[in-house]
């Protein structure tokens, strides 16, 4: 067995593991990083930006949102069911992250805020190729780059396709961990501290029902980044690390949708929505945030909603435009609908439809008949008098279902991935099931994500891939006073 000797080992290189590394170089740590896949970064090269409060980018667009607000905020929205001092000492440090993230190089556009009533607290990546964020873009994969250059110039070493296999201990404390490389040849690499940073399990089926109830391609269409298979929970969980509740980080939509994009955004519209039994459960209004709606559409027999317009509809998103333009797809006007219905249709996606009538629509998608054009004509009589007195909807989101085709699409909770699973502290240390630090063990990064409660804390955008950095960038500086420290 090949031996290494180091004075910290971060197990994944990704958004995490990479701050990670940087972290504790910089501070003059001797760093191995052990990476399962062919490239650096993982997940986060498909991210666009990072949250942050306070930052010189936020105090330069004069957005007046202060630490102490944000943490308010942030444990309001999570009924203080979290950490408040893990969650304090990552608001605080994520305006220096900025910093920090701009000396090496990075670059950001101003920040944004995801959707109407969510804090600019987004702080988009300029990508390397110098052309403004549009869509998913995956400009972050530009950090990441620079990370890992930073991250090699430091001598740091980054082992690409070896993934860590087992965590080391002895007499209670950390000494290192053992990792495979492409040829089979175990790797051991002897140090005082381990940093876990392995993604999460959204690669994982059997994980994801076991801890979240969830069945993938069933009742929930996630992302599935290869890899991600909750090898870090394993092995932390193997040296007495405390699991924590896992949850799955909420989204919605259509499935199997990837080639109709405007089809896929109209369906997200804030138009008529109901259940399998035929009857509205929520103000469509809240479409808009991904995380809410998922909740909703979560509690719905069989955890399936269908969205319905009618030609008329059709029509005005193609000439007027959409009532919700995302900052990720950026559909303005759906003016290419009839190819992508006619293609999809062709293409026999089970999970939309068109009718020419409701009956026929009824069965297609497996809604209750009766139900649905009851709630048809009652949705019709709120969009001709202006109020809906079920949900209070806004006027100008009331559009009658009337002029057939008519054309709906299942909609299923969806996610980015996994959340939580490894207990830490606000100094990213690894407690054991009694609450006591295991000497030497730290993680960051959705492994150790348990900050949101139940649901992803929309109204501060960048959660995920600024925790992920903050917390990184965290557990690489507190291991590396760790492994300095007499």
């Amino acid at each position: 067995m090949k031996q290494l000797e180091a004075d910290i080992v971060v197990i994944a290189a990704g958004t995490a593991g990479m701050a990670a590394v940087v972290a504790a170089a910089e501070r003059g740590a001797r760093v191995i990083a052990f990476e399962k896949g062919a490239t650096t970064g993982g997940t986060g090269n498909m991210g666009n930006g990072l949250f942050a409060v306070g930052s010189r980018l936020q105090i330069m667009k004069q957005v007046g949102l202060t630490k102490e607000e944000a943490f308010k905020l942030f444990m309001d929205y999570t009924h203080w069911r979290v950490d408040g001092r893990l969650v304090k000492a990552y608001i605080d440090k994520s305006a220096n992250t900025i910093d920090w993230l701009e000396k090496m190089g990075v670059e950001f556009i101003e920040p944004a805020a995801y959707f109407p009533g969510s804090q600019f607290t987004w702080h988009i990546i300029k990508p390397s190729s110098g052309v403004p964020f549009r869509g998913s873009s995956g400009a972050a994969a530009t950090m990441i780059k620079i990370m890992t250059d930073r991250a090699k110039k430091l001598g740091a070493q980054i082992f690409l396709q070896t993934p860590a296999k087992r965590i080391l201990k002895k007499n209670g404390r950390i000494v290192g961990a053992i990792a495979e490389d492409a040829s089979g040849e175990e790797i051991q690499a002897n140090a005082r501290a381990v940093i876990v940073a392995t993604g999460g399990f959204g690669d994982n089926p059997e994980m994801i029902k076991k801890y979240t109830g969830y069945e993938y391609g069933h009742d929930l269409f996630s992302f599935r980044i290869p890899g991600l298979a909750g090898d870090g929970l394993r092995m932390a969980w193997e040296v007495g690390a405390m699991p924590t509740p896992m949850n799955m980080e909420i989204i919605y939509g259509t499935p199997h949708l990837e080639n109709q994009q405007q089809i896929y955004c109209t369906l997200r519209q804030p138009g008529l929505m109901v259940n399998l039994q035929g009857e509205r459960f929520m103000n469509e209004e809240i479409m808009v945030n991904t995380t809410f709606t998922g909740n909703a559409i979560a509690t719905q027999k069989d955890r399936c909603a269908i969205a319905i317009y009618d030609e008329d509809t059709k029509k005005y998103y193609a000439e007027s435009g959409v009532d919700f333009v995302s900052s990720v797809f950026q559909v303005t006007k759906a003016d290419k609908l009839d190819a992508e219905w006619q293609q999809a249709l062709a293409q026999g996606n089970t999970e939309v439809f068109a009718a020419d009538s409701l009956e026929e629509l009824a069965r297609k998608a497996g809604i209750n008949q009766a139900n649905l054009e009851k709630t048809v004509a009652e949705y019709n009589v709120a969009c001709e008098t202006g109020r809906d007195e079920l949900f209070h909807k806004k006027a100008s989101y009331l559009r009658p279902i009337k002029r057939p085709r008519f054309y709906a699409g299942r909609v299923f909770p969806g996610a980015y991935g996994s959340l939580g699973g490894i207990k830490i502290n606000y100094k990213t240390e690894v407690l054991d099931k009694d609450y006591e630090i295991i000497p030497g063990l730290y993680a960051a990064g959705v492994d150790a994500c348990t900050i949101y409660g139940d649901s992803y804390v929309f109204i501060l955008p960048g959660n995920t891939m600024g925790f992920a950095v903050n917390s990184g960038r965290m557990a690489g500086e507190n291991a590396a006073a760790y492994v300095k420290a007499p």
